[in-house]
């Protein structure tokens, strides 16, 4: 496969960013998008040029490192991870356009890479659970009902990749940060911290300077996850709850 890349390429944070066009050629449609990218990478060493940044780590669709929109779609065009999707989605001669994620909150570092720090900040807000110190618990010293347990299992399959805010007309984080705070509300274990933790969480999301959900539902077709939208839902209702008894 031959095919025309423009890549956005932005030497840091204050400088300002452009799209370049690239030609790469002999591309496998086995290849991953990632190895593309390497193969365009391999290319630009070769004639002394700068490689272009991009983030990832595991390349097997768990970590959620692999943070590209890739034309006008977070991840591409189809519902998985950068790294998992392959260049058998695309077509001989085709034109990609390979951008970072857009948001405010997630602000440029190079090329493709972006800071997602803001999402480590939300985590530390409230994402922990106590526990007691000792010996470990007996397995079923706590029984959890199966519909709590299977909603805390759908929750935790987020990988805090971004896709939801970068697909988001107002870069909102409310799917992830409900994904969080849903997995562990539904477990008994999270139970002390249940009201101070959606508190927290979303106090600290509207901090880190995201746009407030208008329930477009861009982030649950984008999240390669599965994450669904009520979601959401669940979480405002938490906030409300705990809301209102902190102001008994």
């Amino acid at each position: 496969m031959k095919l025309n890349l423009r890549v956005w390429r932005q030497r840091n944070t204050d400088a300002e960013g452009a799209m370049a066009t690239y030609e790469v050629d002999g591309i496998s449609p086995e290849m991953s998008f990632l190895e593309m990218l390497d193969t365009l990478n391999e290319d630009l060493i070769l004639r002394g040029e700068e490689p272009v940044a991009f983030d990832h780590d595991c390349r097997e669709g768990i970590c959620g490192a692999c943070s590209l929109v890739i034309n006008g779609d977070a991840h591409g065009p189809e519902r998985t991870t950068t790294c998992q999707l392959h260049m058998r989605s695309f077509r001989d001669g085709d034109t990609i356009d390979v951008e970072p994620w857009r948001a405010s909150a997630f602000p440029v570092v190079k090329d493709l890479v972006v800071d997602r720090s803001a999402f480590d900040r939300i985590i530390q807000a409230g994402g922990y659970i106590s526990a007691p110190t000792g010996s470990a618990p007996e397995a079923h010293a706590t029984p959890v009902p199966k519909p709590d347990a299977d909603s805390a299992f759908e929750h935790a399959e987020c990988i805090g990749c971004g896709a939801c805010v970068a697909a988001c007309p107002n870069g909102s984080a409310m799917l992830f940060t409900s994904a969080k705070v849903n997995h562990l509300n539904v477990l008994p274990q999270g139970a002390p911290e249940r009201e101070t933790r959606v508190l927290d969480m979303v106090a600290a999301m509207d901090d880190e300077g995201f746009g407030g959900c208008t329930l477009t539902g861009e982030c649950a077709t984008a999240c390669p996850k599965g994450i669904p939208l009520p979601s959401i839902a669940a979480m405002n209702r938490e906030w409300l709850r705990a809301t209102r008894k902190a102001r008994r």
